[in-house]
């Protein structure tokens, strides 16, 4: 009677155990399609995204036009207007804010191809370089660890590898050096160079000056009388000529170079045209009195847009 009961108990233990095993994990491994290429997927390429920073924006304030900032800036105007995709030059509006450097350009580099043809059934594929010797480094084993990013597959073969090797260890040895960064575009106006500190000045206008310099006249007045001539006080091009910055009546902007420019202020009308090319005392105005209170000429120099003394450049007088 006992050995039955032992022999149920055990029975019973042996069904308990049995039906507390966990059934094998069953994993489906679809089968290669030697027909068709394997090709890793390849991340896309964020888009790159450029901020302009602070120092390089005006915040156009009220009664500003962008002949004024322009100025202030030792800038053309046009440029400023075709760095901001500002259409309208006489239209900006307060709060405004302006790209005061010119863009940088970016180019972008295309994304490198891969050509593969299909996988062969007579073996492992070996990555070949189009068009180009292969590069690579060595790798613990003495092999070599394939960086070009051109590839094509051909079928596996004792010969086809000893060709990749052969090839690879070329590209070891004779490297191409990459090419150097582009260097960030600087505006030209950024930096004097000593032979643009160097412009062959001389008097605007004849006549006694009536005020001199300061931080808020930035220029000197010179008295005349009507339609007396206004002359270009060195070699350079006009850049403006116009009513466009309130308070200067019709003015003429020459540029000289990257680093000068000159004003002439309250002409009573200008002989020159934006673009054209003029000579030191070449007549380009006539002294007026527009938008101020007597006939007089007011002349600034300014240096990389800042005002400086002009008596300070001026010979003599």
């Amino acid at each position: 009677m006992k050995p039955r009961i032992l022999l149920l108990a055990l029975m019973i233990a042996l069904l308990a155990g049995c039906s507390t095993r966990q059934p094998a994990p069953v994993v489906e491994r679809a089968s290669p399609d030697a027909s068709r290429p394997v090709v890793a997927p390849q991340k896309p390429a964020e888009p790159t995204t450029t901020s302009t920073p602070a120092s390089k924006l005006h915040i156009v304030q009220k009664g500003e036009t962008l002949i004024a900032v322009a100025l202030q800036y030792g800038l053309d105007y046009r440029e400023l207007a075709a760095w901001n995709n500002i259409e309208n030059v006489n239209l900006i509006h307060v709060g405004q804010e302006l790209r005061i450097t010119a863009p940088a350009v970016v180019i972008p580099t295309a994304p490198s191809s891969v050509v593969a043809t299909p996988l062969q059934s007579t073996g492992v594929p070996v990555a070949r370089p189009i068009d180009a010797p292969a590069s690579g480094t060595p790798d613990a084993a003495g092999g070599l660890v394939k960086t070009g990013p051109l590839a094509v597959k051909v079928p596996y073969s004792d010969k086809a590898l000893a060709d990749m090797e052969a090839e690879a260890k070329a590209g070891v040895t004779g490297a191409v050096s990459p090419a150097a960064p582009l260097a960030p575009s600087t505006p030209a106006a950024s930096v004097a160079k000593p032979d643009e500190e160097r412009v062959d000045w001389a008097w605007p206008a004849k006549g006694r000056v009536i005020a001199s310099y300061t931080d808020a006249n930035k220029g000197i007045d010179i008295a005349g009388t009507l339609n007396a001539p206004v002359l270009a006080a060195a070699d350079g091009k006009v850049m403006y000529s116009g009513t466009g910055i309130r308070g200067y009546g019709k003015l003429v902007i020459l540029k000289h170079n990257s680093v000068f420019l000159s004003a002439y202020a309250h002409n009573q009308s200008i002989l020159v045209k934006e673009g054209q090319d003029v000579k030191k005392g070449q007549r380009i105005a006539e002294m007026g009195a527009t938008d101020t209170d007597q006939v007089k000429l007011h002349f600034e120099i300014r240096k990389l847009g800042k005002p400086v003394d002009p008596a300070k450049l001026l010979p003599a007088p």
